[in-house]
């Protein structure tokens, strides 16, 4: 196998966009009520402080850590255009998104608006940063 070479500024660009994605999706303006309802979780402004900026440090590492293996898969497979990135994002969210949390929401008899929520949040971004990553070589 030979040796990748990753664009960074593509890697923390891709990163950025699924933090404020995920910043925009989880807001007031978008999913933020019924994700807490579906959840069971009320707002308590006492906690608000500490434990977000923990989840927001803690979501971008995993958005950098996210974006890096999904370079590595549109390398892989080749992808040079934002569709086929686009595609590879699409098929990374079926089989390492989707599949497994379908089905735990069944065993945890959680509500499948709060799979939708989760999972179309990963869904667009899975698809920006695919094709992203793969015309920004």
């Amino acid at each position: 196998m030979h040796h990748l070479h990753f664009n960074h500024w593509a890697l923390l660009v891709s990163a950025l966009i699924l933090w404020f994605l995920g910043a925009t999706w989880y807001s007031p303006a978008l999913f933020v009520k019924p994700w807490m309802a579906a959840l069971g979780i009320t707002p308590d402004p006492a906690k608000k402080g500490k434990g977000m900026i923990l989840g927001m440090i803690s979501s971008f590492i995993g958005d950098l850590i996210l974006s890096l293996v999904l370079a590595h898969m549109v390398i892989w497979s080749g992808a040079d255009s934002f569709g086929l990135g686009s595609l590879i994002g699409f098929i990374v969210w079926l089989g390492f998104f989707v599949a497994p949390n379908f089905p735990q929401g069944i065993y945890e008899g959680r509500p499948f608006k709060l799979f939708a929520i989760n999972n179309g949040y990963w869904l667009v971004g899975l698809l920006i940063c695919g094709g992203l990553l793969a015309v920004w070589r």
